[in-house]
């Protein structure tokens, strides 16, 4: 089966009733718990961003607490584990500014575990590749926030 474009889906949904579009939005819900969790997300937490920010920095805190600390190989594991898991906390909004702190979190986050992670290359280079990426979208931010965001990176 191949998908239809997302032009002719709106077009579709534009005739719909809006039981017809609850309908739809719980039966896509139950199929994958990505779909749930973006809906959560638009329904609930888009309205108070600050409160998702703080939820996502909970989760984030809890992750590196639990993380197996016998050898850098479950480190490594467990750190991209948590990233994979902020990125797509982060696609669920579309504003930039949660993006750049999110990913400065996690970069302070991981600076601040115990070990070191300049005892393993591949974390550094982790650790390194974040810190750019965050830098690269401060750039598109307004002057302001990107001023509030630099000295976040300097901190770090």
């Amino acid at each position: 089966m191949k998908a239809i474009s997302v032009r002719e889906i709106k077009k579709e949904l534009d005739t719909l009733t809006s039981e017809e579009l609850q309908a739809l939005c719980l039966r896509l819900s139950r199929f994958k718990k990505e779909n749930k969790e973006l809906l959560t997300y638009l329904l609930f937490e888009s309205h108070h961003e600050d409160d998702y920010i703080e939820s996502v920095k909970h989760y984030m805190d809890d992750e590196f607490k639990t993380i197996n600390r016998t050898s850098y190989f479950y480190i490594r594991k467990s750190t991209r584990k948590i990233l994979r898991n902020v990125k797509k906390f982060i696609r669920y909004s579309p504003k930039k500014e949660t993006e750049v702190e999110l990913l400065l979190y996690f970069c302070k986050q991981l600076k601040a575990f115990k070990p070191s992670i300049s005892k393993s290359v591949q974390l550094q280079n982790l650790y390194n590749r974040q810190l750019a990426l965050a830098k690269k979208i401060i750039s598109t931010l307004h002057e302001d926030l990107q001023y509030d965001f630099n000295l976040m990176i300097e901190e770090l």
